[in-house]
C-alpha cells in the first residue's frame, strides 16, 4: 500500500469504483493523497497490477467486523464420549444410549466406547455386537461416522449427528 508499490504502472480503479486509467504509482499516490486516502494494491497478479483508492483503516475495521460476525454465526461441534463396559446391563445401557441421544441432538458428536479389562481382551466381537445394539438404538437420531475400530484396550466407534448435516 501507499509507498510500499514498486511496480513501474498500474491500473488505478476510483473509491466510488470507476476506472481512472493506466499510471505510474507516483501519479496515483498524489490522486489518493488529495482524497485524504490510501492506494492499495488489491490484484498483484494482474498485468498491470490493479490498485484502489480507499480508506484503508475503514477498510481493515470492516473486514474485521465481517471476520466476527462470521464466527459468531460458525457451530462448533463438540465430540462428546460414552463409555460403557463389556458386561453393561440392559437399564444401564438404554441409560447411556438416552445420554447420547441427548448430545446428538444439541448437534454434537459422540465417541462410543467399550472398555476391555482383563480376559474380556479374548472376546472383541462382543464388544461389536454391544456397539450394534447401541446403534440401532440411535438411529432416528445419528448415523455411524466412523465403524467400530480397536484402540488399545478399548472398541470405539463415533456417531455424527442428522441434524447437523
Amino acid at each position: 500500500m501507499n509507498g510500499e508499490i514498486r511496480d513501474k504502472e498500474i491500473r488505478v480503479v476510483g473509491s466510488d469504483g470507476s476506472q481512472l486509467g493506466i499510471m505510474s504509482p507516483r501519479e496515483a499516490m498524489k490522486l489518493a493523497a488529495e482524497q485524504n486516502l490510501d492506494l492499495v494494491k488489491i490484484a498483484p497478479q494482474a498485468t498491470p497490477p490493479v490498485c484502489r483508492i480507499m480508506d484503508y483503516g475503514k477498510y481493515r475495521y470492516e473486514q474485521a467486523k465481517r471476520e466476527k460476525e462470521a464466527r459468531k454465526n460458525q457451530k462448533i461441534v463438540e465430540i462428546k464420549e460414552v463409555r460403557m463396559g463389556l458386561n453393561i446391563d440392559t437399564h444401564d445401557l438404554e441409560t447411556k444410549v438416552n445420554q447420547a441421544k441427548k448430545f446428538l441432538a444439541a448437534g454434537d458428536k459422540v465417541k462410543v466406547s467399550v472398555r476391555f479389562r482383563g480376559r474380556e481382551m479374548a472376546h472383541p466381537e462382543m464388544g461389536r455386537t454391544l456397539l450394534e445394539q447401541f446403534m440401532t438404538a440411535c438411529t432416528e437420531v445419528g448415523s455411524v461416522e466412523k465403524p467400530p475400530k480397536m484402540e488399545g484396550r478399548s472398541l470405539a466407534m463415533f456417531i455424527a449427528s442428522k441434524a447437523a448435516k
